[in-house]
């Protein structure tokens, strides 16, 4: 995981593998609210396969001739999986459009439609409790110390063990940043340092080993200034490089050069949640190290200055040592670590030194998440949990490896978790 240098439990990791087929990532959203069968919305309780949410929804809207804006999600899902969530789509009154939905059936790429049914309530990001997994580990390496997928299964269910006691680093995964091509937290250190032409650059251009050679001709085109063979190169699977592309090439036929305007239209042609993940990816890079010094320091335990939330992410004052204590070994309250911003207080104490160094060492101020020049792309920061809490968990054995299940809170990462047992690095 970009940026994550410490694992909290104690045991040898069993290695392995895992995303040896889309089957073998298994995520299901629990959800906080459902639709109970009546009003002017229409839910979809969707099973995708190799696709991110954001792509589906593009789709839907596509073939409904409607805005994205009215399609809501509770949150993102993996693309290198086998997911379900609810989609929701907004303002669908009539039965013709009901039925226009469920006509779409079958007709949005490696995509399912489970439930179809109307609900009065419109569906919005972070409206779920957590998710739940089940994913194969295949590929273990037998040694001395397991010779077997049974001796792979018990050290799995030991260290799940341990995760549930003291809880999980909330470590980001790669999810945020992309991989093979990791670039979009560099994009966002790009809009922090106001060069909007970086940014654009950045996504567009700069070839990654590991990318498709399509990918790979494309990108090395744009960066040769080769805008409009840039576009024709592109498949069909670079979807916003092209939305970009599309803004600077009407820009440079209209006026004969770019400038910060087109660099800024560009990135406005992007879906919003897509725009919006660029400083938060870079965020969650510096976030990372934060969580990585302050899990040294003890995962589960408070420490003078630490500022406490609860479960409901608001920040809990006026307790003792002792009280603090007991509310984080419940689970029920967790020492935080900054998602910097403009307006995020630091901790008090060595824990509000730590965090001060952090951002000392990037050369960064908290007003430098403003982003001037795109403003609507900053942010105030908050204080986010450094651990999450892991429950429901299991391991069986399957053929070839074994598959572990647990849940976790929303905005957690399962391959923190699989890290744990695994001790790799993990996608």
């Amino acid at each position: 995981m970009l940026n994550a240098n410490t694992y909290i439990s104690k045991n040898p990791g069993i290695g392995g593998t895992i995303r040896n087929s889309y089957e073998d990532f298994y995520v299901e959203e629990i959800p906080e609210i459902t639709p109970q069968g009546e009003g002017p919305n229409v839910w979809i309780w969707i099973e995708k396969l190799g696709r991110t949410t954001l792509d589906v929804l593009l789709d839907i809207s596509r073939d409904l001739h409607i805005s994205r804006k009215r399609m809501g999600f509770a949150g993102m899902k993996d693309k290198n999986a086998l997911t379900r969530q609810w989609i929701c789509i907004s303002n669908m009154d009539s039965n013709e459009q009901l039925e226009e939905i469920i006509n779409l059936e079958d007709k949005i790429k490696n995509t399912k439609f489970l439930k179809v049914v109307r609900g009065q309530k419109k569906l919005r990001l972070g409206q779920l409790i957590g998710n739940k997994f089940k994913i194969v580990i295949r590929d273990i390496p037998f040694n001395k110390d397991i010779t077997s997928l049974e001796d792979a299964a018990l050290r799995a269910k030991e260290i799940l063990n341990q995760l549930e006691i003291s809880g999980v680093p909330n470590y980001f995964g790669w999810q945020r940043f992309g991989k093979v091509r990791s670039t979009t937290h560099l994009v966002g250190e790009a809009l922090i340092q106001n060069d909007l032409k970086k940014a654009v650059d950045t996504y567009i251009g700069h070839p990654t080993d590991g990318e498709s050679q399509d990918s790979y001709n494309a990108r090395v085109a744009y960066d040769e200034g080769n805008i409009k063979e840039a576009l024709e190169l592109m498949h069909g699977g670079m979807r916003y490089e092209k939305m970009m592309l599309r803004e600077l090439i009407s820009d440079l036929d209209k006026y004969g050069e770019l400038n910060d305007k087109s660099y800024k239209n560009a990135l406005h042609a992007l879906p919003k949640p897509l725009s919006r993940m660029f400083v938060h990816a870079y965020q969650s890079y510096l976030f990372n190290e934060v969580v990585s010094r302050r899990v040294e320091m003890g995962i589960n335990k408070y420490i003078e200055g630490d500022i406490i939330i609860d479960n409901e992410e608001k920040i809990i004052r006026d307790k003792t040592k002792e009280e603090y204590q007991q509310l984080i070994d419940k689970f029920q309250a967790h020492p935080t670590s900054p998602l910097y911003g403009t307006k995020v207080p630091f901790a008090d104490g060595i824990v509000g030194e730590m965090e001060k160094d952090v951002l000392d060492k990037y050369g960064l101020t908290k007003e430098d998440f403003e982003v001037d020049k795109m403003p609507r792309l900053g942010s105030y920061g908050l204080r986010r949990s450094m651990r999450f809490r892991v429950w429901d968990s299991n391991v069986e054995i399957v053929q070839d490896g074994i598959r572990v299940e647990f849940s976790i809170n929303k905005g957690a990462y399962a391959t923190a978790v699989l890290r744990e047992i695994m001790k790799v690095d993990v996608v």
